[in-house]
């Protein structure tokens, strides 16, 4: 088990808004007991573009014991609803905060941050969510916030990762390939780069990325963040359109069959270690519920 150190940095997060899971009280739960925060989006991948990418945040936080063991509740955003939802995680995009609110797609300069309990983030995780399990190789350069209960759940990666990952990784590459060449069933929300280049190059990125990163996780349990060269160049230039199609669709296919071969071949376990991550939420959500002020 690795070492890893406690950063403590920023964990205030953007305002409520009126959306399911904006509203202030989900906001300050996420702040209270945030554990770890990090960047996940294309600049920890190091696939970002000089001026076109927002910042993608995820965190994970513990919950106050009335959302564990009883039944409260937060409201379903800020506006006037009194319907109310189960706490899961508090999700803020600061485009929201212009002209046009929700509908607004977010581009250079915007913040996106979704801030999980630790119940749901280890249900996703547990599941081998490629985009979840990324919080627990992010380089220090890339923490944001961790303590000493985010340091331990990062320093602990071996317990959530298995063979159940492969079927997750090839789940997202083939829905962003399909995104890319626009199957059936599939759209684009950006048809600019349709126009320029003959299909949307970051869908089309992402997918290979996928593939990248899911042969190591496969083969060595790890993601190495950034991406490592000369894997990193042959992403970059994909997201800059400098490539045919065929010839991405060729790529994507050949880490596609791979992660297919290794879902059999990888000597990771069948399953993730459910035990353990059972007792560390036991365990942390006490020690918690224990230091909170009376």
């Amino acid at each position: 088990m690795a070492r890893v150190s406690t950063i403590d940095g920023n964990r205030v997060l953007p305002p409520g808004f009126d959306h399911p899971h904006a509203s202030e009280e989900a906001r300050s739960i996420a702040e209270a007991g945030l554990i770890l925060r990090v960047q996940v989006g294309s600049g920890v991948h190091g696939t970002s573009i000089s001026g076109q990418d927002d910042r993608d945040e995820m965190g994970i936080c513990l919950e106050p014991a009335r959302f564990v063991t009883g039944l409260a509740r937060v409201p379903a955003g800020t506006g006037s609803t009194r319907r109310e939802i189960e706490f899961e995680q508090y999700q803020r995009h600061t485009v929201w905060d212009r002209p046009g609110g929700l509908a607004n797609r977010s581009g250079a300069g915007d913040l996106d941050v979704v801030v999980y309990s630790a119940r749901k983030w280890c249900r996703l995780a547990l599941e081998g969510n490629p985009t979840v399990l990324l919080a627990l190789f992010v380089p220090d350069d890339e923490v944001v916030f961790r303590n000493e209960v985010g340091a331990e759940l990062a320093s602990s990666s071996e317990r959530f990762v298995s063979k159940l990952a492969a079927e997750r990784f090839l789940g997202y590459l083939r829905s962003q390939k399909a995104a890319m060449t626009g199957e059936v069933g599939a759209h684009t929300n950006r048809p600019e780069l349709v126009a320029v280049h003959g299909y949307d190059t970051k869908f089309a990125m992402h997918a290979m990325r996928l593939g990248i990163q899911g042969v190591e996780l496969l083969i060595t349990g790890r993601i190495t963040l950034p991406v490592p060269e000369p894997d990193l160049g042959f992403l970059r230039a994909i997201r800059r359109g400098e490539l045919a199609l065929d010839e991405v669709v060729a790529a994507i296919g050949r880490a596609e069959q791979r992660l297919l071969d290794l879902h059999d071949d990888t000597t990771l376990p069948d399953q993730p270690d459910r035990a353990w991550v059972d007792a560390w939420l036991h365990r942390v959500h006490l020690a918690y519920w224990a230091a909170a002020p009376s």
